[in-house]
Formats: structure tokens, C-alpha cells, sequence
């Protein structure tokens, strides 16, 4: 998949180490985030997320990126293909610049992510957010994602399990 094709207004490139300390400044101050789900974003905890996959995964299916204006990191996107089941994506963690949020340009980057995954001969996006946190769960359902009706039990909170189907039935 060519990451540079998933937005035609923003740059996407995909982080690195040596962006660490922007992913940190973009995440830290999005305290509610890390209040519904715990703990508080480190340093360390970004350069091990860049890594993390999920079972039967490698790096070769992950895409941690990031989205700029110029040189300003607007939102970064932790995107595995293929995961849980073949033509899903998955996205297992998304977040905007706190400055950039409820202007429309989280939605501007999911539909334009939805539109080149599909064109990828993806299916259908799946994502969870936290039971108890209703900004998420506004922002997903107003881009198209419904709950499958799965939950997931986490240390210490419990995620919903959602979708978005991209093609039509």
C-alpha cells in the first residue's frame, strides 16, 4: 500500500524514532483520551506502539503514520491490514492534534482513508474505543462505524468493538 496515497490534502509519512517527541507533544495533551484509557502516554510507550503488532502480524502489515501540514503533525493514524480476518483493516489507534479537533478534519482524514482502502480491495474498517467515553463514540459513529456488538475486557476498562463496512452489500 503506498501510505503517500491515503490523503490528497495532507502530507502521511510513516514515524519513526526520530518522531517520537512530536507524537508525544501531539498526544499529551489529549488528557481525556488517556483518563478513559490508561496510562498516560510516555516517550517509551509511543516507540513500543510503533512496533506492536497483534498475533500472526509483522511490521510489513502495520502502518504508524502520521499526518502534516508542512512540518505540523495534525494526527497519527496506527493502521494494520488484513487484521482480525483478510480485507479488514484495523485501526488501533487514532488521534488528532487537540488544537485541530471539531473543525471536520478528523472525519476529512477517515473518509479519505476509507475511500483509498477500499480502492485497496479492503472491505470493512474495524476500531474499538472505550466503553465509558462518549467523544470517541460520537466521532465514530458520524464517520460510519456501527458496534458489532463485541466487547473486549481491557485491564481496566472495556472497549467496544466497531465497524465500517466499505462496500455495499
Amino acid at each position: 500500500m503506498n501510505i503517500k496515497k491515503i490523503s490528497s490534502r495532507y502530507t502521511v509519512k510513516i514515524l519513526d524514532e526520530e518522531d517520537i517527541v512530536d507524537v508525544y507533544n501531539l498526544c499529551r495533551h489529549n488528557e481525556q483520551y488517556y483518563r478513559y484509557c490508561p496510562p498516560f502516554v510516555t516517550e517509551e510507550s509511543i516507540k513500543n506502539d510503533m512496533i506492536a503488532c497483534p498475533p500472526g502480524k509483522t511490521l510489513s502489515d502495520k502502518y504508524y503514520v502520521g499526518y502534516y501540514d508542512g512540518d505540523k503533525l495534525l494526527a497519527v493514524l496506527d493502521l494494520i491490514l488484513d487484521f482480525p480476518n483478510e480485507r479488514t483493516a484495523l485501526i488501533g489507534f487514532f488521534m488528532m492534534d487537540l488544537k485541530c479537533q471539531n473543525k471536520g478534519l478528523g472525519s476529512s482524514i477517515v473518509s479519505e482513508l476509507s475511500e483509498a482502502l477500499r480502492k485497496e480491495k479492503i472491505d470493512a474498517i474495524q476500531l474499538a474505543w472505550v466503553q465509558a467515553n462518549p467523544q470517541p463514540e460520537s466521532f465514530w459513529h458520524k464517520n460510519g462505524f456501527i458496534e458489532t456488538g463485541d466487547i473486549s475486557h481491557m485491564d481496566n476498562y472495556t472497549v467496544v468493538i466497531a465497524q465500517k463496512n466499505l462496500r455495499s452489500n
